[in-house]
């Protein structure tokens, strides 16, 4: 009775070890991952995430993304499973993924867990800092893994992030009104990864307070708020038709210093290594903007 006492519990002993090769990880919602093997065939549910996994060298084991998953060149060739927020349940099976990668604000909850229901593995993610970017790199690198190329591409990501930071230090604050779109009229709060850029650079997001964080407003809003500086997104590589007309109240500091900029989406909407182009051109544009008031 004793040695199958002893039998039972070196059973148990062994199954509570990892397994060889197996990853283990724990994702941004706390969810512990658990894989047998690192994963080979990725599925990313929004395209911040297919950038992140080929930043962090997993291009080769991403099966597909969404719609707009156009960076790097490499990535548009991949086929699509709907969009961030609609997915072909279907089309992602067929895939036989082996890990999917969601994002947590941004995909539907609904959707992920019905995806994780019909036994897929989930990791979830939510950079909202910009040292939540290298962070993330290091964490696609475990479960890819390509570590030690995640890991180059994290330091070279943080070491440019203080040679931009060093460079906007000690400047004067500017209040800033970021503009996602016009009809609806949308924002970020303060726990947007967009504020934390707009922080570092010396700027201060008047609408930080709000409790949402891509929140809608109206016109008096903004009107109330009176910016310094307006700085609108869109989406494309070219300034919006809707930055113009702020025009119509030449009231705004914004306006009437002409302190209108532009920054494309892609260089600052996407939790990704390229939000530090993002991050240079806004932090020049602070910079003219403290030239003229």
């Amino acid at each position: 009775m004793r040695v199958l006492r002893l039998t039972v519990l070196l059973l148990v002993v062994c199954a509570m070890q990892p397994v060889p090769g197996g990853v283990e990880v724990v994702d941004d919602a706390g969810q512990r991952i658990d894989l047998a093997q690192p994963a080979e065939r990725i599925i990313a549910l929004a395209p911040f995430l297919t950038e992140l996994l080929f930043a962090a060298g997993a291009g080769a084991q991403v099966v597909a993304g969404v719609e707009y998953s156009d960076f790097p060149a490499s990535a548009k060739t991949l086929p699509h499973v709907g969009d961030y927020n609609k997915f072909d349940v279907e089309k992602i099976l067929a895939l036989k993924p082996d890990l999917l990668v969601a994002w947590i604000s941004g995909n539907p909850a609904k959707e992920v867990e019905i995806l994780q229901r019909l036994g897929l593995t989930v990791l979830r993610s939510e950079p909202r800092s910009l040292e939540d970017v290298s962070r993330t790199l290091v964490l696609l690198g475990k479960v890819a893994d390509t570590e030690s190329h995640a890991r180059r591409a994290a330091r070279d990501f943080d070491a440019r992030l203080q040679l931009l930071q060093a460079g906007a230090a000690g400047t004067r604050k500017l209040s800033v009104f970021y503009q996602v779109w016009d009809r609806p009229l949308i924002t970020v709060n303060g726990q947007h990864l967009i504020s934390d850029v707009l922080r570092r650079c010396g700027g201060r997001n008047v609408f930080a307070h709000l409790p949402n964080l891509a929140p809608r407003l109206d016109t008096e809003a903004v009107l109330r708020a009176n910016p310094q500086v307006i700085i609108a997104s869109g989406d494309g590589d070219r300034p919006p038709q809707w930055l113009d007309d702020w025009r119509r109240w030449p009231e705004l500091q914004a306006v009437r210093y002409d302190n209108l900029y532009f920054v494309p989406p892609a260089l600052i909407q996407r939790h990704t290594p390229r939000i530090l182009q993002g991050m240079q051109r806004l932090c020049e544009q602070l910079a003219l903007a403290r030239a003229k008031l």
